[in-house]
């Protein structure tokens, strides 16, 4: 049975939001390194184009030639993409798969929206093109990845509290961080460019953890 894909209008309108700004991209800005370390735009936006397309036996057979490491895996998986796929290439894939109400069968439901939100960040922020995450679409994944055991949200913010300030939502315990859902969304995500976007006693905390 095929894994279905939550908030599926949202997240086509991201994929078809998305390529549309990476229209406007020249060479060198694909080049560029993006917020997750090792990865360039190109391979960011590489890594986007498989969520439609990984089955689990290829995903674990990666992870086993990853020796048991997933982010070596989808990094690799990325980079292979990337160098194989030219940027009007993968620009008219995420074009395609708007729609496309498939999912890998490992992952939640809101982990393609999440996905996508995040990613285009990293993707975007380090061009300056960066834009404020919609409210509509950033909380549900907040309370999703809150407690989704592979992103490690809840850990990651140990004795701190999340609020945002833009809708009624919080999570945690200790001092307070504080900000829009969608910088928290990054943040949750383990992206420092996140905590840009925040302020509040923890803040601080949260900045010496990621040091």
């Amino acid at each position: 049975m095929t894994a279905r894909v939550g908030m599926l209008d949202d997240v086509a309108a991201e994929r078809l939001g998305l390529a549309d700004e990476l229209e406007r991209l020249t060479g060198a800005e694909w080049a560029t390194p993006s917020l997750c370390a090792g990865w360039t735009v190109h391979d960011v936006v590489a890594h986007l184009t498989l969520s439609t397309r990984q089955s689990v036996p290829w995903t674990l057979w990666r992870v086993a030639r990853a020796r048991g490491d997933f982010d070596r895996a989808f990094a690799d998986m990325a980079r292979e993409r990337a160098a194989a796929h030219r940027p009007e290439e993968l620009i008219a894939q995420l074009r395609a798969m708007a729609h496309v109400d498939r999912r890998l069968a490992m992952a939640g439901a809101l982990d393609p929206l999440n996905d996508l939100l995040v990613h285009s960040q990293d993707a975007l922020v380090p061009l300056g093109r960066g834009r404020d995450l919609p409210v509509e679409r950033a909380l549900p994944c907040l309370r999703h990845i809150w407690v989704a055991p592979f992103v490690g949200a809840a850990k990651r913010f140990t004795g701190l509290r999340l609020r945002a300030t833009d809708v009624d939502w919080s999570e945690g315990d200790g001092l307070e961080v504080r900000g829009p859902a969608g910088a928290l969304l990054l943040a949750a995500n383990g992206r420092v460019a996140g905590l840009d976007g925040l302020e509040g006693e923890g803040l601080d905390e949260a900045r010496r953890r990621w040091a």
